[in-house]
């Protein structure tokens, strides 16, 4: 295995954790929010390192032994796009929270 692939696997899972804890941790609606991002950041990059191969070229060019495998890049694609929906929908919903309760804190906002 290459440093690289080891590198970015172990990366992407220590950011995936790292925003794990800051979601079970934070009261603030919009650190969570931020926190959920960091964990998608991680996926990412654990996937697309996955599909890495050291020496490899892109499928679409002929003449090579090694070939980079294009779906990891693709579902990331997708992934990426469903981040900034998700992030974009939540900002929204914290905007509207403020709006009724004042606060952006999760437990003044639970009875």
């Amino acid at each position: 295995m290459s440093l690289y692939l080891v590198n970015g696997i172990m990366i992407g899972v220590v950011l995936f954790l790292i925003g794990t804890f800051g979601c079970m941790t934070r009261r603030n609606f919009i650190k969570i929010v931020l926190c959920v991002d960091i964990m998608f950041l991680g996926l990412i990059l654990f996937f697309v390192s996955l599909g890495y191969t050291e020496g490899g070229a892109a499928p679409i060019l002929g003449g090579y032994s090694t070939y980079v495998d294009p779906l990891p890049q693709t579902l990331m694609l997708t992934t990426v796009v469903v981040e900034l929906s998700v992030t974009s929908l939540a900002l929204a919903l914290a905007i509207k929270v403020y709006e009724q309760y004042k606060t952006l804190n999760i437990k003044e906002v639970t009875p």
